[in-house]
C-alpha cells in the first residue's frame, strides 16, 4: 500500500483546503480537507446527507463553496465575490480543469439517441475536439478495458444496468483525465451487477489512477484506496489508512457507522 505521505514528492491531483459549502442557511460542509496524490485513491465514507457528494461536486466545480481554497495540480481556482456570492472568476480555467477531472454519477446519463460507442466519443470530439477517428479508436479500447466491446453498437436502454454504469466509466476514461471522480457508483446497481462495476474499479487502482470515491460499499473502500475518510455532518470525523480506520477505528462515530453498515 502506498503511503499517504507520498503527495511530499509531488503536487497532489486536487488539495482542498477548510472548504465551505452552504444551500442558503443550511451549511453542508463547515472546514472540509481534502488531498489526492497523484495515482492514489481516496474514498469518502458516512451517512446519508454528511456532505460526501457534495464535496465531490465542490472537486468538479459543479458547485460553488463559499468559502476555502481548491488546487488542481498546485493551480488556485481563482474566485469572485464573498459567501453566497461566491463563484468562479475564470469560467475559462474551471472548463479546463474540469475536463481534467471526469466524473462517474449514481445515476449513468448515457444518451438515449446515440449508440455506447457514440456516447463514450461524444465530449472528446465535441469538447476537447479531438479527432474523430484517433477518438474512435480509444473508444473502443476503453470499451474492452470495461468489458463490453461487444456492445459498441447497442442502445443504452439495451444494456444491463452493470453495463451501463461501465459505459459510463470508459466515457469518463475516453476523456484521458487527471483524476476520476465516482459518486457512488454502485448504489442504484443489484448486487450481482454491482460486482461487475466493482471489478473495474478495482482494476483501475491496480492500474494507479487518481481517484476519488464516493461509496457505500466498504469492503469496496477498504480493498481499492490508499485513504480514507469518514464525514459526519459536514466534517471529516475520522480520516487514515483504510487498515486502521476499518480494523481499529478511533471514534465512537466511526465504530458505530461501520457497525451499521455492516448489519
Amino acid at each position: 500500500m502506498r503511503t499517504y505521505s507520498a503527495l511530499n514528492t509531488d503536487t497532489p491531483v486536487i488539495k482542498i483546503s477548510d472548504l465551505h459549502k452552504s444551500y442558503g442557511q443550511l451549511e453542508v460542509l463547515k472546514g472540509v480537507d481534502l488531498i489526492a496524490p497523484r495515482g492514489h485513491v481516496v474514498s469518502l465514507i458516512g451517512s446519508s446527507g454528511s456532505g460526501k457528494s457534495t464535496l465531490l461536486r465542490c472537486c468538479n466545480l459543479l458547485e460553488d463553496s463559499q468559502s476555502g481554497e481548491i488546487l488542481f495540480e498546485g493551480e488556485a481556482v481563482r474566485w469572485k465575490g464573498q459567501g453566497l456570492a461566491r463563484q468562479p472568476a475564470d469560467r475559462a480555467q474551471v472548463t479546463r480543469m474540469r475536463t481534467n477531472l471526469s466524473m462517474v454519477f449514481q445515476q449513468f446519463n448515457l444518451w438515449s439517441h446515440m449508440t455506447i460507442l457514440e456516447n463514450v466519443m461524444e465530449a472528446p470530439v465535441t469538447v476537447l475536439r479531438r479527432d474523430p477517428a484517433e477518438v474512435e479508436a480509444k473508444a473502443r479500447h476503453y470499451l474492452a478495458k470495461v468489458g463490453i466491446a461487444d456492445k459498441a453498437d447497442a442502445w443504452p436502454a439495451q444494456l444491463s444496468g452493470g453495463q451501463q454504469q461501465r459505459a459510463a466509466i470508459a466515457r469518463a476514461l475516453c476523456m484521458e483525465p487527471r483524476a476520476l471522480l465516482f459518486d457512488e457508483p454502485t448504489s442504484a446497481l443489484d448486487p450481482e451487477l454491482e460486482q461487475e462495476v466493482v471489478k473495474v474499479i478495482k482494476a483501475l487502482a491496480e492500474e494507479g489512477r487518481t481517484m476519488i470515491l464516493v461509496t457505500h460499499d466498504m469492503k469496496l473502500a477498504a480493498d481499492v484506496s490508499d485513504h480514507v475518510i469518514f464525514l459526519h455532518k459536514g466534517k471529516i470525523e475520522e480520516e487514515g489508512p483504510p487498515d486502521r480506520l476499518f480494523g481499529n477505528p478511533q471514534t465512537d462515530r466511526l465504530r458505530g457507522f461501520l457497525s451499521a453498515t455492516a448489519a
